[in-house]
């Protein structure tokens, strides 16, 4: 969508910004991922309680859940 602003100099036509926030990610393809690549994301230091997790295990896709800073890694099946 273009909009015209009017000032000194006569209108300029001015490009919309795109929305970046509105933009995800594509999610990756776990079927050909023999090992893991999975982060496990929890509500405490001491991971107490298990709120989401993203990435590939073992050939399958998990995408559940939230994110926190208390998290792990893990890359092996």
């Amino acid at each position: 969508m273009l909009a015209m602003a009017v000032g000194c100099g006569g209108p300029m036509e001015q490009e919309a910004e795109p929305n970046l926030a509105s933009q995800e990610a594509p999610l990756p393809d776990c079927s050909n991922e023999p090992n893991a690549n999975l982060h496990r994301y929890y509500n405490d230091a001491a991971h107490t309680q298990l709120i989401g997790e993203f990435g590939c295990y073992c050939g399958g896709l998990y995408y559940w859940g939230g994110r926190s800073v208390y998290s792990e890694y893990i890359q092996e099946c």
